[in-house]
């Protein structure tokens, strides 16, 4: 199964919390790992902003950007393309989505993928109505 994984859900690998054990499990049963190239940014710069709250330690902060950074090595990203870019357009134009969201989506149906995970609902929703199977994480 080629599960992709927005920066939402593939995030709770790296940080405990609600949804870590079904984004194991998820990654555990997949062929092939898809995320976007905005992927690695956005987990960085929410570690960085729980470094910042003093909600993850500078050990941990360490330990997570590790692990990051080895998975991202086992997945295949997926770049913002023309066709990328103008399927995002036709979300955002049908779907009450903020922009990174719709890219997400548009990444996900660009690779093919038989899964599309997240934790957001509003996301889940418009990428159901774009004919991708959603899981929530």
């Amino acid at each position: 199964m080629k599960a992709y994984l927005d920066s939402s859900s593939f995030a709770k690998r790296f940080v405990e919390e609600e949804g870590s054990d079904r984004i194991e499990a998820t990654c555990a049963q997949a062929s092939a790992l898809g995320l976007s190239v905005i992927c690695v940014p956005e987990i960085m710069s929410a570690l960085n902003r729980r470094k910042r709250e003093h909600t993850l330690t500078s050990i941990q902060y360490r330990n997570a950007k590790q692990r990051l950074l080895g998975d991202v090595c086992d997945a295949v990203i997926v770049n913002l393309t023309a066709s990328v870019i103008g399927s995002a357009i036709r979300i955002l134009e049908t779907s009450p989505v903020r922009a990174l969201d719709a890219l997400h989506i548009a990444c996900a149906l660009e690779w093919g993928a038989d899964l599309f995970a997240s934790s957001d609902d509003r996301q889940l929703k418009a990428a159901k109505k774009a004919g991708l199977k959603t899981q929530r994480i």
